[in-house]
């Protein structure tokens, strides 16, 4: 795996120095101990105020340093990365910032921290500090552990804390309440690969299409290896275990974690996938979805819930200062607002029928359909990998349209065609295809045959697109079929559009498209526009030899 990085000794205080330098405000400082005390704190810290203090390993960021500020933490302490600070470095931070109010320090369920947070409470009593420490162990992934794990899920005790120290309680009420916190706590991970460490050689244990249930946040075996499949199934994978544990007559908080390289798309679908599953019957409030603890570059996810009542709803609604920190929000369904019509709106065609026409929109769009990942294979080579997905999502669009159609009137058929492209298929193909469509549509209803219709819109597509012959797009292989199909008919125009997308691949240099955005020379491979266009007049020709 490759990483962005110096040396390796110097990773953690490097990244604590560039967050120290982009956060916006004199509000956070770093302890004068580097490298080995790493602790970052808020400047200026109001000692008259229990402190809170949580820490780790890195490699979880944001977390901690991320969530030093004004209601949250009072300071982090940081490790290496996936190792726990020292003890000298706990004290560190205990001694910074903690007055007579005193300390709370919020560990996560591992041995090393809890061993090295403990003895510095230790040490830090013996000199004559008030300190609690709190043990979060939310990870439900192995039932039968005797320690359960400390993962995200920490993140709603850091928040609990912060706000009950902003708001002046003392250190017995705010170590209450962060204990019963984090006993209703519950998370569960799943992860598609494990994580790699930045400067050590990283061997994936997963297989292609393995993925894990209940890994930990250091890449730790979980409880169970699964296939990859659909998100709403992993989801409902999680939200079993995950609901047996919940209060089913109690709102929660779920916090939706991005362990650290899901793309925020997929983060977004599987948020949704959790809200409509049925764990989502118990969800008032949600955090997320985002990075808040991660595991590197884990490609992965957890969910963690909380039984909420009147106090802890308000402390997790409550502002915050630390940017890295996702406000939580109140659920709800997506507001939907009717489309308004078009001025001037064209008269709308009523569905009809006609068998010919019917069967050849079918036999066209099934081919398209049916060369998916020919054309994403190609158009990786050309583009970005997606001209295949967005042909047929287009192609699909229109058959599941097909008996809406009104079939009896080519004009209106060919300009519903293009409304359906240019609402489906999205990026340029769609726009220029529904363009096309459309000029046709327009032409035929001015009086001309569909040879000349044809040409038409192939003028006006090439008008507004720029695109010309030679530039390796789909003109190259639509140009000579139209002509073709003007003067000999449709078996020399399916012959023709195959020659101008072979011909395509001896062209080095797309001059249109995003293709002509790439440095690479692309001799030997077919454009996938052109070559769709091929496909699309060939399967017109044999159903016109076959019918």
């Amino acid at each position: 795996m490759k990483h962005f990085f110096n040396r390796r000794e110097t990773i953690v205080t490097e990244a604590l120095d560039g967050l120290l330098r982009t956060i916006g405000s004199g509000d956070l400082a770093r302890l004068d101990g580097y490298p080995e005390i790493k602790v970052v704190l808020r400047a200026g810290w109001d000692k008259t105020k229990v402190s809170v203090i949580s820490g780790g390993g890195a490699g979880h960021e944001p977390s901690h340093a991320g969530f030093v500020g004004k209601g949250m933490l009072t300071a982090a302490v940081s490790g290496e990365i996936f190792a726990s600070p020292s003890v000298e470095a706990v004290l560190a931070a205990i001694r910074a910032v903690t007055g007579p109010a005193g300390c709370l320090l919020i560990v996560k369920n591992y041995t090393g921290d809890r061993l090295n947070f403990g003895l510095a409470a230790e040490k830090a009593r013996a000199e004559g500090f008030a300190v609690e420490m709190v043990i979060v162990a939310d990870d439900i992934a192995l039932p039968d552990i005797a320690q359960p794990r400390g993962v995200a899920g920490t993140l709603f005790v850091h928040k609990i804390s912060g706000h009950l120290s902003e708001a002046g309680h003392d250190l017995a009420a705010i170590a209450a309440a962060a204990r019963a916190a984090a006993k209703d706590i519950v998370s569960l991970g799943m992860s598609l690969s494990s994580c790699s460490i930045p400067g050590q050689p990283h061997e994936d244990r997963f297989g292609e299409n393995d993925g894990e249930l209940g890994l930990g946040i250091h890449g730790e075996p979980g409880v169970e290896r699964i296939a990859v499949q659909s998100a709403d199934r992993l989801v409902a994978i999680m939200a079993e275990p995950l609901a047996a544990r919940l209060d089913p007559s109690a709102p929660h908080a779920l916090l939706i974690n991005n362990l650290g390289s899901v793309p925020p798309l997929e983060m977004s679908l599987i948020a949704n996938a959790v809200l409509a599953s049925p764990l989502g019957k118990s969800i008032k409030l949600a955090i997320g979805p985002g990075p808040l603890m991660t595991a590197l570059n884990m490609n992965g996810f957890s969910l963690s819930l909380i039984r909420l009542d009147a106090a802890r709803e308000a402390a997790l609604l409550a502002s915050v200062g630390p940017h890295a920190w996702m406000p939580a929000k109140p659920v709800a369904a997506p507001a939907v607002v009717p489309m308004a019509k078009a001025s001037g709106q064209s008269a709308t065609h009523l569905p009809s029928q006609d068998a010919g026409t019917k069967r050849l929109i079918v036999a066209v769009c099934e081919r398209l359909i049916s060369l998916e990942a020919t054309l994403n294979g190609l158009d990786a080579k050309a583009g970005d990998g997606d001209t295949g997905s967005t042909v047929a999502t287009g192609a699909r669009s229109v058959l599941e349209r097909l008996d809406r159609l009104p079939l009896a009137n080519p004009a209106a058929t060919l300009g519903a065609v293009g409304d359906i492209l240019s609402a489906s298929m999205g990026g340029s193909s769609g726009v220029l295809l529904s363009i096309f469509f459309t000029a046709v549509a327009q032409a035929l209803e001015g009086g001309a045959d569909i040879a000349k219709a044809l040409l038409a819109g192939l003028e006006r597509m090439t008008f507004y697109g720029g695109a010309k012959p030679g530039d390796r797009t789909m003109v190259d292989a639509l140009e000579p079929a139209l002509k073709a199909l003007d003067g000999s008919g449709l078996g020399s125009a399916a012959a023709a559009a195959r020659r101008g997308a072979e011909a395509t691949a001896a062209m080095e240099k797309a001059k249109a498209g995003r293709s002509a955005y790439i440095g690479t020379k692309l001799h030997g491979v077919v454009d996938p526009g052109a070559h769709a266009v091929a496909e699309a007049f060939a399967a017109a020709a044999t159903l016109l030899v076959t019918a």
